[in-house]
């Protein structure tokens, strides 16, 4: 009882400080309000912070009745002024709310905790829709690459630091201070990309290894009791795992940028490294198996190929990859994902690694059977890892080529189908 009382009063307090934060016309004034609503935001628990969102969605939208006087108007005469305050009368009052908000020290920590409560009771409550719009339109702006900060992680960096990119690894698991000293090592790159109002916050990073050539296999990689390679013999900086650190930024497009940048800053500082690739899982694969695929409703594919197809996902029915090499069943699988890369990739459905390389503007260059024998590797992709290639002079066309269905690849890759 007495939780709801001060739950109940808290958010009654909210309420009326949001109000207040959007008549303050004082910039100092606002700020001081501002100030004091993160600080009130910090202490709600979930449920409140639902009941919250509730008042947001409800009380903080246009007005459905001004909203039509002014596109009628803007419909009887559109000229610039009319446009103008339409567009400021379909903007919601709690935008206004959240530029206020962010303004206060902590603000844009908050509006991100705010987000990621947002983010997982949106399924549930889809009235909620249009404020999550409202945050992504948003943190869309604020978090824009021009605005951030890439900087190279290394072992020198604070433990603090150090310890986020163990906790929020998420392709391959660090395996404590000893694997993350071997990633940080010479031959190896960490880069993530930082705000200026969380400068010690990674909010994503990207793991660069740098190797004689493009890698096929992930275990090297990752075998932190490994010698670091010389530097004559970096030829090749392979892109072996992005994480992202910050839920609430969820559908804000980072990965690609920090990518690019951190090829363009390789490219610069090592000029001997002549490519850019990836080793990339394909997590998707081993459910788009297990779903029975329909290959003859793939597109461009002849008869032939779809029988083919057909008898390697037999042979894969009948056998698992395994400790020991099959080089029937590797076949067989190399055919199937290059068949669900080439084909399933473009469709909303399409593998999200696969998806996110090749939208970036990569190429699909070469698919590595037993590329991951590892347990995740084996249940999400057959054993199957794949290299993307960016090669920084075509990246845009492969990139238009991608959004209208055709995935770039290489001959090695067009001779499986």
């Amino acid at each position: 009882m007495l939780d709801e009382i001060r739950r109940a009063r808290t958010l009654r307090s909210l309420r009326l400080g949001t109000r207040r934060l959007l008549s303050q016309q004082g910039e100092m004034n606002g700020l001081s309000v501002a100030r004091s609503l993160v600080d009130q935001l910090q202490q709600l628990d979930d449920e409140a912070l639902h009941a919250f969102f509730d008042f947001l969605a409800r009380e903080l939208s246009p007005d459905p009745q001004r909203v039509l006087k002014l596109a009628q108007a803007y419909a009887d005469a559109p000229h610039a002024q009319a446009l103008i305050a339409l567009t400021q009368g379909v903007e919601p009052p709690r935008q206004e709310w959240l530029r206020r908000l962010n303004r206060a020290p902590g603000g844009t920590a908050a509006i991100l905790r705010l987000r990621r409560a947002l983010l997982r009771v949106l399924p549930r409550q889809g009235e909620l829709h249009a404020l999550e719009a409202d945050l992504l339109h948003l943190l869309s702006s604020w978090f824009n690459p021009g605005f951030l900060q890439m900087r190279r992680v290394d072992w020198n960096a604070p433990a603090q630091l150090l310890e986020k990119l163990i906790q929020h690894e998420a392709v391959h698991a660090i395996d404590g201070w000893d694997d993350l000293r071997r990633r940080l090592q010479p031959d190896r790159r960490c880069f993530a990309f930082f705000h200026p109002q969380l400068p010690d916050e990674p909010l994503i990073f990207v793991e660069v290894a740098l190797l004689p050539e493009m890698p096929a296999t992930i275990a090297p990689l990752l075998d932190k009791a490994a010698t670091p390679l010389p530097p004559e013999r970096w030829r090749v900086a392979a892109f072996y795992g992005i994480s992202n650190c910050e839920p609430g930024l969820r559908g804000v497009s980072l990965g690609n940028f920090l990518i690019k940048n951190v090829a363009l800053q390789l490219q610069h500082e090592l000029p001997r490294i002549k490519a850019f690739c990836t080793l990339s899982p394909i997590p998707g694969l081993a459910a788009w198996l297990q779903s029975g695929p329909d290959f003859a409703a793939l597109p461009r594919l002849k008869k032939g190929q779809v029988h083919a197809l057909q008898q390697a996902h037999a042979l894969w029915r009948q056998r698992s990859p395994g400790p020991q090499p099959d080089a029937e069943l590797d076949t067989a699988l190399q055919q199937l994902t290059a068949a669900y890369l080439v084909h399933v990739s473009p469709t909303p459905g399409g593998d999200p690694v696969a998806r996110f390389h090749l939208d970036n503007g990569a190429r699909l260059e070469r698919i590595n059977s037993r590329g991951n024998m590892a347990a995740k590797g084996l249940k999400q992709s057959c054993g199957q890892m794949v290299n993307y290639l960016y090669d920084l002079d075509r990246i845009e066309a492969s990139h238009a080529r991608f959004r209208q269905g055709d995935v770039v690849r290489s001959r090695a890759v067009s001779a499986l189908l």
